[in-house]
């Protein structure tokens, strides 16, 4: 039986619509450049505020993906 090993890293997306579109971009942005992606957890939500009105809504995200071992030369 083999084992799987996840890397896991922390990303801030954010949105003038919603939370869920604050991580929605944040995990689709991460899927351009990161594989095999597994995991989103939605860790932390706020929002910035500009003039007494909501600006942006950000979702702080750990997003997991595997961890790939380096190929031997």
């Amino acid at each position: 039986m083999s084992g799987s090993t996840y890397t896991i890293v922390e990303l801030v997306g954010s949105s003038e619509k919603s939370w869920e579109d604050a991580a929605k971009t944040a995990v689709e942005t991460a899927s351009g450049t990161l594989r095999d992606l597994r995991v989103a957890e939605v860790v932390k939500l706020d929002l910035t505020v500009e003039k007494g009105k909501v600006r942006h809504y950000r979702a702080r995200v750990n997003l997991s993906f595997k961890y790939e071992k380096p190929k031997k030369k």
